[in-house]
């Protein structure tokens, strides 16, 4: 990732993080909540990779803690775990694929939920599963609803690498 990618990445995910805490997060439709900044998330992670990805998250989720003043870390650790393997799907299978946004959403959001449900619970703080199972349908309707634009958007500000920079995929031989 040069420099420049890196800034616009920067750039477009405190928007979004800002966007989510400002807008978004009071935005609920049958007790789902979109998540613009996992879906952005996605986005920057498939078209730059595993550490591009967990780097993306880390920053996106510090913003998110510290704009919610809520528990500095918790989305920050989530969010690391999820760019890191959003990015080795893209490196590995599914950057070229048109369904990969769109899969990738869906299976992030679900672990993302999980996710703040289990950390939560290893803190020893009250994790009520309940309310955020029942609410995560429509979270993932509505995040991929948001899923076109955004990675559009995404796409156009941090190009596809051309395909001599990825990785060479191995073939078996026999």
């Amino acid at each position: 990732m040069t420099i420049a990618d890196g800034f616009k990445a920067a750039a477009l995910l405190f928007v979004a993080a800002i966007a989510q805490v400002s807008i978004f997060s009071q935005l609920r439709v049958y007790g789902g909540v979109p998540q613009v900044v996992l879906v952005t998330l996605v986005g920057v992670a498939l078209l730059r990779g595993a550490v591009a990805g967990a780097i993306a998250g880390f920053f996106a989720g510090l913003v998110v803690d510290t704009a919610m003043l809520g528990q500095l870390g918790l989305t920050s650790l989530v969010l690391t775990v999820s760019g890191y393997w959003i990015g080795r799907y893209g490196e590995t299978t599914g950057r070229d694929r048109g369904h990969a946004p769109f899969l990738s959403v869906a299976v992030v959001t679900f672990l993302y939920a999980f996710g703040i449900l289990l950390v939560t619970f290893m803190l020893g703080e009250r994790a009520p599963a309940g309310p955020e199972m029942r609410s995560l349908l429509p979270t993932i309707v509505m995040n991929l609803v948001l899923t076109a634009p955004v990675y559009a958007l995404v796409r156009i500000l941090l190009r596809p690498r051309e395909r001599a920079d990825y990785a060479t995929e191995v073939q078996l031989l026999g």
